[in-house]
Parts: structure tokens; sequence; C-alpha cells
């Protein structure tokens, strides 16, 4: 076809979502991860022959070396099937830890741990969220890394480690400086294989009535004595905090663009039902204004949201991710609400049968309530963008 090399692959990805990998989705739904994860591996081997494989890697670690601006745009096509982005190898929270080898690992961890994730032969989770603490004040840590000679002794209790169920590691972050003046500089992140004796994957847990499995799953997960070599540090020590900062950037952009993907999936089912939905004969739903106002609402809060994320990644393809603070909260929280909005939306037009699993409506709806929540919750985004708005004005906020 025609167009850029860019365009190309949006073309071949998105004819190999919605042709390959949406008719898999019922069997997700039905059986589970392990059930699909052969047909899923065949999956990822034909990516990998169309020359598709990991869009946001280099090129010398097997990837498309595409910057984050044009992932951005391969990620919302991948957003259309919930498998989208495990078949590429792209997939949270794998591809945040992959970046954070790639940028800070030593040769060693990035051979062991870095490689094989690249080659899609082994997955890996990211262990930071406690139950005891709360998730939007991320430097109170209770998991504690006490060094003893070479090693770390890692001692503490997780949640939402997603992911955790047949990864081969985790990066857990843990308070390793307790008495640094500054707080954000008392935590690290440190690379606990899951063979290690004391860890322990507690269970997997029910979210919004579904525990999940595999990769599609959340964890609680303990850490008791857990001893690893003083090697698996990933950068400085103390440095967790701003590493956890430094992945997030780049991560909410990918998350944005996969809702964003979401939100069309679901903006057209709403529309397709609207046309064809009869209230009686030659009267369809469509019709009704109350739904023309869902579809133009739907139509505008979309497209809003693709350009303020696109700009925002832009911003850190030019500046770093640093300098897009604000834009990031701010497409954190404005675009996890569209995709809330639009998926009702797409549920009310539907009536009850947007309840069912006949649609891929509810299961949307429950898997994907989590974006105001995950990542910090929209009222910490919204503090940090109205902060530096009123600091402008000569308001300081204290934090």
């Amino acid at each position: 076809m025609a167009g850029t090399p860019l365009d190309r692959i949006l073309h071949d990805v998105r004819a190999f979502v919605r042709g390959e990998l949406v008719p898999l989705e019922d069997r997700l739904r039905a059986g589970g991860f392990a059930d699909l994860a052969p047909a899923l591996e065949e999956k990822r081997r034909q990516v990998k022959e169309m020359g598709l494989w990991a869009p946001f890697l280099p090129q010398r670690l097997g990837g498309l070396g595409l910057s984050l601006t044009e992932f951005a745009r391969v990620s919302e096509e991948l957003g259309w099937s919930m498998l989208g982005h495990y078949a590429f190898n792209c997939q949270a929270p794998d591809v945040g830890n992959m970046e954070l080898l790639m940028d800070h690992g030593t040769p060693e961890q990035q051979a062991r741990w870095l490689t094989p994730l690249a080659r899609g032969e082994i997955r890996s989770c990211f262990s930071m969220t406690e139950p005891e603490h709360a998730g939007s004040n991320p430097v109170h840590l209770g998991t504690t890394a006490v060094r003893e000679g070479g090693e770390y002794v890692i001692n503490g209790h997780k949640w939402f480690t997603s992911s955790a169920e047949g990864s081969a590691f985790a990066i857990v972050m843990a308070v390793t400086s307790p008495d640094a003046p500054r707080p954000h500089e008392r935590a690290s992140q440190i690379i606990v294989p899951t063979d290690t004796p004391g860890f322990r994957r507690v269970r997997n847990i029910s979210i919004m009535g579904e525990a999940g499995e595999g990769y599609f799953s959340h964890a609680e997960v303990v850490y008791e004595d857990c001893r690893v070599p003083v090697a698996n540090l990933i950068g400085a020590e103390g440095s967790g905090f701003r590493l956890a900062q430094e992945r997030l950037g780049p991560g909410r952009i990918h998350h944005c663009m996969r809702w964003i993907g979401i939100a069309e999936r679901a903006f057209d089912l709403m529309c397709r039902r609207a046309a064809a939905r009869e209230l009686a004969p030659g009267e369809p739903l469509g019709s009704k204004q109350t739904v023309q106002h869902w579809i133009a609402e739907s139509r505008a809060e979309i497209h809003a949201s693709r350009l303020m994320v696109l700009d925002a990644a832009e911003r850190i393809d030019r500046e770093g991710a640093a300098a897009a603070r604000v834009d990031i909260s701010t497409i954190k929280f404005y675009v996890a609400g569209v995709l809330q909005r639009v998926i009702d939306r797409a549920i009310q037009t539907h009536g009850a049968l947007g309840l069912t699993d006949d649609t891929p409506l509810a299961s949307m709806a429950r898997h994907e309530r989590a974006a105001r929540i995950y990542d910090g919750p929209d009222e910490v985004h919204k503090s940090v963008v109205a902060r530096e708005i009123l600091r402008r004005y000569g308001v300081s906020v204290a934090i």
C-alpha cells in the first residue's frame, strides 16, 4: 500500500488485530489465559514473521525502533483487542520493565533478563503497590531490602502485582535507605526471580468478580527473607522512586492510547447498534436524540483525547518525560474519564445485551474501570495539574 513506513505498519497491525486476534477473545473469556496460550504463541510467531514484533524496542533488540509518538499510534490499533499488546510483545508491565533494563540495567542484567523478555521467551512483573500503604503516595513503603554482605534480604507484602503468575522475575520496590533525609531517596528497585526461596504468590486477586490467570492477573505477593545478589539492584541505591517516575511517563502514553483503541471499538459497537436496532419498523434506535448526543459526544471526546496524547508524546520525545509531567497527568485523568463514559454509553445503547458477555462491552467495563485508579487515581493527577497552574499565578499549594 502507499504511504509512509508508519502508515504501512499501522495498516498491517490493524488487519492482524481485527482479523487474527479479535476472533480469539471469546475463547479467552470462556477458558482463560492458559487455555488460549498455545494459540497466542502461534500468533506471536506470526507477528515476528511479519516484522512487527516489539514496535517500541530498538532494532538491535529485535524491535521496530519506533519513537514514542509513533508507537503511541500503534498502541491505539493494538488496543482494539485485549490480546493486541500481548501478541506484539509490548504489554504492560513487560514494556516498562524492558525500557527500565534497557536504560539502567547492567550488561549482566540485560543479558539474563532483557534479552529473553525482548524475544518473548519469558514474562515479568512489577511489584510496587502495597495493601497497607496508600498507592497514591508511593514514597511510603513497608517492604524493606536490608543489605547483608553481597545480598539483599527482602521482606514485605505487595498486591496488584500485575501478571505475577507465570512471570520469571519481579522488579520490586523496597526501602533500602530508611534514614535518607529525602523520602524520595529511600527506596530502590531490585530484580527478584520468582523461584527465589521466600517469594510467595498468595493469590490472584478477584477484580470486579474476575480473578484472571497468567498474564491477565493481578497477584498478592509476600516476600519473606528473599535473598538476592546486590548485583540485582537496578540503577543506584535510593533511585527507585525516580526510576518509577521515569517509566510511568511513557507508560501512561502507552496506556492512554490503548484506552483510545478500546474506546474506538466501544464507539463502533454503539454506532452499529444504533443503526441496526429498531424500536419499531423503520425507526432505528439512532433516530433518538439522546443516542445521537451520545454518539456526537463520544466522537468529540475520543478525537480530543487522541490529539492530547499525541501532543504529550511529542513533547516527551523532544524534551523528556520530566518536562511533560503536567501533560502526562492531564491525559491520564482525561482519557481515563473519556474511556469510562464511552463504554457506559455503548452499554446503555445496547440495553440488557450490553450487560452480557455476548459483546465485549461488559468485559471492557470490568477491566477498564481500573483506568481511573491504576498509575495514580484521577484526583492525584488533577491536583498535580492544578498546583502547577496555580503556581503560575503566585499560589503555592502544599503537597
